[in-house]
């Protein structure tokens, strides 16, 4: 991923927090040589630098998956920038923050390990509701899937965020962005 040096983010517990609040991504890999993308979700275990997720038997992804080289892109919220709202001379632009995690994939079918992954992302994924529902899954259920695991060689995050713009330009967008419904990418200029 292309990042200039003012929208690059190193600060670990901040990729962190980003990664665990997006972790809804794009599993990126070779099929022979065709490049397939699954949607899928992830957990992220920092200490180890693993992601973990799973996918359908169903789905040829997985296959020809073991020992590759695979590339995972999360995204936060986005939008559209008008250099209309800026005080100097602009281009059309796009604010947006992402993290592109790379990383050698190993598929398992182990079933105690598998009811784990699926537990900790029924877990992580319930937690807000006022009713969590209690994840019950069958032996038949976890045949269906398979593990991925990630062991990650490198993570690139890039808050583009308007940070090259003057002070009154940013507070401008970041008025014009939260106008618009985009709150949560207009508090995340506070944090820019």
């Amino acid at each position: 991923m292309y990042i200039p040096k003012h929208f690059e983010i190193t600060d670990e517990t901040e990729i962190s927090k980003f990664i665990e609040a997006n972790s809804f991504g794009q599993l990126i890999s070779l099929i022979d040589t065709a490049i397939v993308s699954t949607h899928i979700p992830f957990l992220f275990d920092a200490e180890s630098r693993v992601l973990l997720a799973h996918m359908a038997k169903a789905n040829p992804q997985w296959q020809q998956i073991q020992e590759q080289k695979v590339l995972v892109t999360l995204q936060g919220e986005h939008a559209y920038v008008s250099p209309s709202w800026y005080e100097s001379a602009g281009v059309p632009t796009w604010n947006y923050q992402a993290v592109h995690i790379e990383g050698i994939a190993e598929s398992f079918t182990d079933p105690k390990k598998l009811k784990r992954v699926v537990d900790k992302l029924t877990e992580q994924n319930e937690s807000g509701y006022p009713d969590p529902w209690q994840s019950d899954y069958s032996a038949s259920m976890l045949r269906g899937i398979i593990g991925i695991e990630i062991s990650i060689t490198s993570i690139q995050c890039k808050f583009k965020l308007s940070q090259n713009r003057s002070v009154q330009d940013q507070s401008n967008v970041q008025e014009q962005l939260a106008d618009r419904g985009h709150e949560a990418l207009a508090n995340g200029m506070n944090k820019s």
